[in-house]
């Protein structure tokens, strides 16, 4: 086990993003803000999607860099700075989506101009060219259908799909960052595939919008139950629940 420890932090140590994070441990002010500058929007851009809120996004990636601030003098280097980051990006997300499942807050709608990353999603849908229809698609519409596409998607698969594509993640690296199994990330991605083609396909072969989304998804469980857990620095769901 010592061995494969050792054979972890060797490799976490040529990422330059864990030697920055080592050099923030030993009171680098610059390190630390050589990571906001190569994390900030990218963070931004799955925060938003997750929350579908700016304002909000803006707020919790704050958080995110305060927390990873805070945790700078017990950080281990066992893993990619990534993986060990985009942890706490879904530890943020998801707490702050139960609090306003238990709010009720509604959701502030995205509007068509938000993010400019709804292209990222073309091969998570993965529809057949065959299927896409001559007529000329409008960019603008298409992002608000693929906004609705993606707001069908509960909290965990719309995580999955978000680090697979925008972060291009590893279903390792996935289920690190999300404390799954990889055979739990193949699944969840497996099964939001298949939910973004169900919406997807009418819209691209007849023109046919998806249904609104009137308010915002209850945080469920993969095994279909409500969760209502007290926001904390963790509460991801458990490593084996891969359905």
């Amino acid at each position: 086990m010592a061995e494969k420890d050792s054979t972890a932090q060797q490799t976490a140590l040529c990422d330059p993003d864990v030697r920055l994070m080592l050099e923030v441990r030993d009171g680098s002010a610059s390190a630390f803000e050589e990571l906001v500058l190569r994390y900030q929007s990218r963070i931004i851009a799955v925060l938003e999607h997750l929350v579908g809120n700016r304002d909000q996004a803006e707020d919790l990636a704050q958080e995110v860099f305060l927390r990873v601030y805070r945790a700078r003098h017990t950080y281990e280097p066992s893993a990619k700075f990534a993986t060990w980051l985009f942890r706490i990006v879904n530890n943020v997300a998801m707490n702050a989506l139960r609090s306003r499942a238990r709010r009720r807050e509604q959701t502030v709608p995205f509007r068509p101009g938000d993010s400019q990353h709804f292209e990222a999603l073309d091969d998570a849908i993965q529809v057949p060219s065959g299927q896409i229809p001559a007529r000329r698609l409008d960019k603008l519409e298409m992002r608000e259908v693929v906004r609705l596409a993606m707001e069908s998607l509960n909290e965990r698969q719309r995580m999955a799909v978000l680090l697979c594509k925008f972060e291009g993640m590893s279903y390792a690296d996935i289920a690190a960052a999300m404390k799954l199994s990889p055979k739990a990330v193949k699944s969840l991605l497996s099964r939001a595939r298949t939910k973004l083609r169900e919406i997807l396909e009418p819209y691209l072969q007849s023109g046919q919008m998806p249904p609104l989304v009137g308010s915002p998804p209850a945080v469920v469980s993969e095994s279909g139950e409500q969760r209502a857990e007290t926001a904390g620095e963790d509460n991801s769901p458990p490593e084996s629940d891969d359905r």
